[in-house]
């Protein structure tokens, strides 16, 4: 669980990769010198780009900046589910970008995708449509429709900034404390009774230093953290209708009303109603 830097390889005559993984069962909180943009079609999962944690609902469109830590979209879905991912290098258009006005905008774009990008809305519908049909295309016809899928991108409003600061890995080296550490820890303990003092220690830290150290870098408390990564994963296991009780015990509340309570404090409703608007009865 280590962070690990991704290879990117494009095929043979291309300046991009297009793929669509499956990586479900693996905890890849990986990094790469190459912009990621990230489609992925399922129930619900879990959104982790740098610093942000969040879950998503259904479907997520995301714009991940060169060398940005980021988790496998697809981390733990048990239900099925559909990717799409393209991955293209810093300089895939050479100095087009500094010398044609037309793509003055997609360049801009590519400079906010540092911090993360998720698109909402009518632009996300638009752009899975142009994504999907990628896939029927020669190699310069995607090229031009990826070109478009930018435009579309980097014109559009229905987007959310994932990270208020650069995330990408030259900070997190730079760092005396990875960060990745911390994420393995949480990940592997969140569904019991995880230890602050335990963290601290691994990322050789006094308790009091980590804590101040922890909320500068995710604007929460480790405890908060902690609780977000556990709903998150609730809302999965409530997803694949597993009853309320069992979802509490498997992600580590020791009470449903304890649930319950962090429940509608981070997703702003009950797990009962979460479920029933979105499993048919």
């Amino acid at each position: 669980m280590k962070i690990q830097r991704e290879v990117v390889v494009p095929a043979s005559g291309k300046s991009f990769k297009l793929f669509m993984p499956r990586l479900r069962k693996s905890f890849y909180w990986h990094y790469h010198p190459e912009y990621e943009l990230v489609y992925v079609e399922a129930s619900a999962g879990i959104r982790h780009v740098g610093q942000h944690v969040s879950s998503y609902m259904e479907s997520d469109l995301v714009l991940i900046g060169s060398n940005i830590p980021h988790l496998n979209f697809d981390y733990g879905l048990k239900t099925s589910y559909k990717q799409i991912v393209v991955q293209l290098k810093e300089n895939f258009l050479g100095t087009a970008f500094e010398n044609t006005p037309e793509l003055t905008a997609i360049n801009k774009l590519f400079e906010k995708s540092v911090f993360g990008l998720s698109f909402k809305g009518k632009t996300k519908i638009k752009a899975v449509e142009k994504l999907k049909s990628m896939q029927q295309l020669d190699h310069f016809g995607q090229l031009l429709c990826l070109l478009e899928i930018f435009q579309l991108l980097a014109k559009s409003k229905e987007v959310e900034v994932l990270n208020e600061i650069d995330t990408s890995i030259k900070i997190f080296f730079n760092d005396k404390i990875r960060m990745s550490s911390v994420y393995e820890y949480i990940h592997a303990n969140y569904n019991e009774r995880t230890d602050v003092n335990e963290v601290a220690s691994k990322v050789h830290l006094s308790t009091a230093a980590f804590c101040r150290y922890f909320k500068k870098q995710t604007k929460m408390t480790f405890t908060d953290f902690v609780n977000q990564y556990r709903i998150s994963q609730a809302k999965t296991l409530l997803l694949q209708d597993q009853n309320i009780s069992e979802t509490g015990y498997a992600v580590g509340f020791d009470s449903i009303s304890h649930l319950s309570k962090l429940f509608k404090k981070i997703a702003g409703e009950s797990p009962l109603n979460f479920k029933k608007k979105y499993i048919q009865a």
